[in-house]
């Protein structure tokens, strides 16, 4: 099935605002429900929801300054949007390529949600499960906000003979829904789209 631009375009930002409202659902509900650091552990030790915050970037990660981070999210959300519309305007690039841009951005704007206004408008999640609060009144500041992460898939342990990899786990990262819109989008451009990236 053919679909014309107009069709596309709603598609493509249909699909992102739902990755994006999916991403909170998710947060918000953790976030509500649960005390930092309280595991659910759904299929055994290897499938956990695990609450974590982090200041830093995708998987927990933590190389430059917060407001730094932060900054950083605004401009690559900026930069990813200009470039979504002019794609849905040219109509030039197959429409697969477009909703994985569509949803790198969903993922960059879910995690930029959490920096922005997170620490406003929640209560801290220590040694008590959160709250919204009135807006000033959170556990941070505006821009300060910790990025909330809940979805830990640690398969297994390498053997400790092992050189560099010996005694850690296999994926121990604690990652979340937008995570995971980046990383699964950045695949599949790497899979189908590498002629349209090496351009």
């Amino acid at each position: 099935m053919v679909l014309d631009n107009r069709k596309r375009q709603i598609l493509v930002y249909s699909l992102m605002v739902l990755a994006v409202v999916v991403d909170q659902i998710i947060k918000i509900s953790v976030k509500t429900n649960m005390q930092l650091g309280e595991a659910i552990y759904v299929f055994g030790d290897w499938c956990q929801i695990r609450f974590i915050e982090n200041n830093g970037m995708a998987f927990g990660m933590e190389i430059f300054s917060k407001i730094f981070l932060t900054l950083f999210r605004i401009v690559a959300v900026g930069a990813l949007f200009y470039y979504l519309i002019k794609l849905l305007r040219e109509q030039k690039q197959p429409l697969g390529y477009m909703l994985c841009i569509a949803f790198i951005l969903a993922g960059a704007m879910g995690n930029l949600i959490d920096c922005l206004f997170y620490g406003e408008i929640f209560s801290s999640s220590y040694g008590a499960v959160a709250d919204f609060v009135s807006w000033g009144d959170g556990y941070s500041s505006f821009m300060h906000g910790r990025v909330v992460d809940m979805f830990y898939f640690p398969l297994f342990t390498w053997p400790d003979w092992m050189p560099i990899v010996g005694g850690d786990i296999f994926f121990g990262p604690v990652f979340n829904f937008a995570d995971a819109c980046v990383s699964c989008a950045m695949i599949a451009l790497l899979i189908y789209y590498r002629d349209i990236i090496l351009k």
